[in-house]
């Protein structure tokens, strides 16, 4: 018997959620044209600059000027993959996704080569997302959330190569930044959130209660059977001996008394004839006369 224990999030907040954050990055990238003499690149973040910190908390609204590639590129996944970690991680999204965002960023800052400029975008958060989704539901051995990391896998593996440096234009160091935050943000909250549903048997031994040893039981019954068979063949053997001990005393026994009444008495098979000598007056039948 299995006991079902996780809790899902919403659908509303799935699509909410999300699509509150798609506003925000198109609101910024409106503001962006609308002041063409406010340069908002600036606001995301130059390695090892200090004046740029700022921009670990800006850098993932702020999208390429020129052009609506750079910011639909990162829209839909950005919306998929935020919704999926707040409908099956309800608990846990808002940690997932703060710290995506916010280490991320650091470790651009930290690690990145400084080649004078700026790291924009989303994208670095979204391989955050893509990496937790994908190893979190791999470790947590539950179906439905399995499926999340095939999904992932089917419809945005192809992000892997984006940790190459493959394009002087790509920010590859903040994908493979957002990558290791988000694997290892699966392994950090492996038990919180969903979990895969728990036999009882398991949640009794969690609780101290051992369960029984079936195994144990079966052998044990077994040896008692065979204990017990050989218990009863071997007094029925001892009775089968003693019975022919017995027959074998009475034949002795019979025997003895045979051969003593043998002994004792004249064998009745043998005829004894008895002569008698003819009449004759014995002297003294005279008549005394």
């Amino acid at each position: 018997m299995k006991r079902n224990n996780h809790q899902f999030g919403s659908t509303s907040e799935a699509i909410i959620y999300p699509g509150l954050l798609l506003v925000a990055m198109w609101l910024v990238y409106w503001a962006d044209h609308l002041f063409p003499f406010i340069p908002f690149y600036h606001y995301g973040v130059m390695p090892g600059e200090l004046n740029t910190t700022a921009g670990i908390l800006f850098m993932p609204l702020i999208h390429a000027y020129d052009g609506y590639e750079h910011i639909l590129n990162n829209s839909l996944p950005t919306a998929i993959l935020l919704g999926a970690i707040i409908f099956y991680y309800r608990k846990i999204a808002l940690k997932v996704f703060a710290i995506s965002w916010l280490v991320t960023g650091v470790g651009v800052w930290l690690f990145a080569a400084n080649n004078n400029s700026f790291h924009i975008g989303m994208s670095g958060v979204i391989y955050a997302m893509a990496g937790f989704l994908f190893v979190s539901g791999v470790v947590r051995k539950y179906i439905p959330l399995q499926a999340i990391s095939l999904f992932v896998v089917f419809v945005y593996g192809s992000l892997i190569w984006g940790i190459f440096p493959t394009d002087p234009q790509i920010s590859w160091e903040g994908h493979l930044s957002g990558l290791v935050v988000g694997v290892s943000l699966a392994f950090l909250y492996r038990k919180q959130g969903p979990q895969s549903p728990k036999y009882m048997y398991e949640i009794e031994k969690e609780m101290g209660i051992e369960p029984p040893d079936l195994e144990g039981i079966w052998r044990e019954k077994v040896a008692q059977e065979r204990q017990r068979q050989e218990q009863l063949e071997e007094m029925r053997k001892g009775m089968t001996e003693q019975i022919e001990e017995q027959r074998r005393q009475q034949q002795e026994q019979f025997h003895r008394q045979r051969q003593q009444q043998q002994r004792e008495s004249p064998d009745p098979l043998r005829v004894i004839y008895h002569y008698k000598e003819p009449n004759k007056k014995s002297t003294d039948d005279t008549d005394p006369k």
